[in-house]
């Protein structure tokens, strides 16, 4: 759940729910957006897991929290559990990368009209917007920080609309650019910091801001290189 996007809150509570279907009393968490630890009363030792990669897939999410649900209710058992979370952790949900891309060039050029541009940049920010998630996805490739990735891509999107709106493609560079970042804005990120901080989990809340602080800052920073050498 953590490695797909789930709030720090929602991974403790589904915790404790199976744990104490399972008779385990007075489990204890404490959970950030790298790592889990966790140890119950009847056991000695705790267990901690690293969490190294983080992605989005509320699918995923929506699953376990089913199963746990289930579990609870006692309508599966320990066995059955464990072989459905081991399914659901080998099922690839993302989309195929094509189809990422089109959905982010759609998104892109429809953000651009929601921020009341034209239709005649429509066609420019659905290049833009493609060309800009299609180099998120092959930076991520190459370099696997991901603050570089994202600020090459912006960079890119900026690059790419300037020329854009200098061929006559495009006339409202501004609104381009705007409608063309949404898809690298980090959405999930802001609402889960903003869940987390307040439900009382502070590190994890605060740790979720500022990945999404980097993100943005790294956005910014791409597109005012643009507009700063050309």
């Amino acid at each position: 759940m953590l490695q797909s996007g789930a709030e720090t809150y929602r991974v403790e509570d589904t915790m404790a729910r199976i744990a104490n279907s399972l008779g385990r009393p007075r489990p204890h968490s404490y959970i950030t957006p790298t790592g889990i630890m966790f140890q119950s009363d009847s056991e000695a030792s705790s267990k901690l897991i690293g969490i190294s990669e983080r992605t989005t897939d509320l699918q995923k999410v929506t699953a376990v929290n089913l199963i746990s649900r289930q579990l609870s209710a006692g309508d599966i058992d320990l066995e059955g559990a464990r072989e459905a979370l081991m399914d659901i952790d080998k099922a690839a949900h993302a989309f195929p990368t094509w189809l990422l891309i089109t959905a982010a060039s759609i998104a892109s050029a429809c953000f651009m009209i929601m921020f009341k541009g034209g239709w005649d940049d429509f066609l420019p920010s659905l290049i833009s917007g493609g060309i800009g998630y299609s180099a998120v996805i092959y930076f991520q490739q190459l370099v696997r920080v991901k603050f570089f990735s994202e600020l090459f891509a912006s960079f890119l999107i900026g690059l790419v609309s300037l020329l854009l709106v200098r061929a006559g493609i495009g006339s409202s560079l501004d609104k381009i650019i705007i409608g063309s970042v949404m898809p690298l804005v980090p959405g999930l990120l802001i609402t889960n910091a903003v869940r987390d901080l307040m439900a009382g989990h502070l590190v994890s809340g605060l740790a979720r801001g500022a990945e999404a602080f980097l993100t943005a800052f790294a956005i910014g920073t791409g597109i005012a290189v643009v507009f700063l050498f050309f």
